[in-house]
């Protein structure tokens, strides 16, 4: 009898090459790839520029992977998307085009791809589903973003079309954990909140600012189980559409807020500056095609947010800035 099962793709004993490991998510993968048997790859900015075709495709000749996680790009919050729309559009169609394009010169047998839930209209369903992409406008803070990733989406669909190349798009939802990006003026909402807060209670400070009016909805996911959820998906034998990767829940920011305040042990109060962009209202993706596949969340938001907070302290822990 046939199995609705899909095929299982062995990732133990292949080449496995993380590019991007230095990131939030290639981090992750590192770790959950360590347990899969298999022999990890990686290659620093300095020693190849992916947005550099040439320099690319020397790599993956000299290296030959047999599996590429492709977890680099250019990322950031608001205010990074705002003033760097250029930067933020070429880095991140250039080195989804090189990587793609070298891995079927290559011979590389599986690409997977890390997009972003930005990539659906701003005014999208919530739950979010993967038929929702091309069905509106973007969200004008990260269109550019967002069309970069969207055109990692549809060069994978046209090299399996074309070439026969196995390629894999999974839109992770918003990503946290040990390795994050805490600079206030390039990092996504959640770290950036947990610095703040944490700095204010170092210097005593009754209040915190946010911006936008608290009122938006967003889900987190651990950045961990974003790797397991991406390494299992790899495994199997998913198709040409892209795949949602998220937990399933969403909270406001003032709840995340909050959340944090208490995580850190800040007892001030939160100022909303709701002259500032709030971004898109709402943004839960459906995961039904996920769980459908075998996979679940296990790390809830509370206790992912003390495994980060007690990382930053780690690592970042310094004096407020004035």
């Amino acid at each position: 009898m046939k199995s609705d099962q899909p095929t299982c793709f062995r990732l133990a004993g292949r080449r496995v090459w993380v590019a991007g490991h230095g990131g939030l998510v290639g981090q992750a993968l590192l770790r959950r790839l360590a347990r899969a048997q298999c022999e990890l790859l990686t290659c620093s900015r300095q020693e190849v520029d992916l947005r550099r075709q040439n320099e690319t495709e020397a790599w993956i000749t000299a290296h030959r992977p047999e599996v590429i996680f492709h977890a680099a790009a250019t990322v950031g919050g608001i205010l990074a998307n705002d003033t760097r729309p250029g930067e933020f559009l070429y880095d991140n169609l250039a080195v989804a085009m090189n990587v793609v394009e070298a891995a079927r010169r290559g011979g590389v047998a599986k690409v997977i791809l890390l997009g972003s839930s930005c990539i659906y209209p701003r005014l999208a369903p919530q739950p979010i589903p993967e038929t929702a992409l091309l069905q509106g406008p973007l969200e004008p803070t990260n269109q550019w973003y967002a069309i970069a990733k969207i055109a990692g989406i549809m060069l994978g669909k046209a090299y399996r079309r074309q070439y026969g190349l196995d390629v894999v798009s999974v839109m992770p939802t918003n990503l946290y954990g040990p390795g994050d990006n805490f600079d206030l003026q390039s990092s996504h909402v959640l770290p950036a909140l947990l610095r703040k807060v944490h700095e204010a209670k170092r210097s005593g400070d009754a209040t915190v600012e946010i911006w936008g009016t608290g009122t938006p909805r967003r889900e987190f996911l651990h950045v961990d189980d974003a790797a397991d959820a991406i390494v299992h998906l790899a495994q199997l034998d998913t198709g040409a559409e892209h795949i949602n990767v998220g937990c399933g829940q969403d909270v406001t920011i003032k709840e995340l807020a909050e959340t944090i305040a208490r995580v850190v042990g800040y007892a001030g109060a939160f100022r909303f500056d709701a002259s500032r962009p709030d971004g898109t209202p709402q943004k839960l993706l459906d995961i039904r095609r996920l769980t459908a596949l075998g996979w679940q969340p296990r790390i809830g938001l509370e206790a992912g947010l003390r495994d980060t907070y007690s990382w930053y302290c780690a690592h970042h822990d310094r004096p407020a800035e004035k």
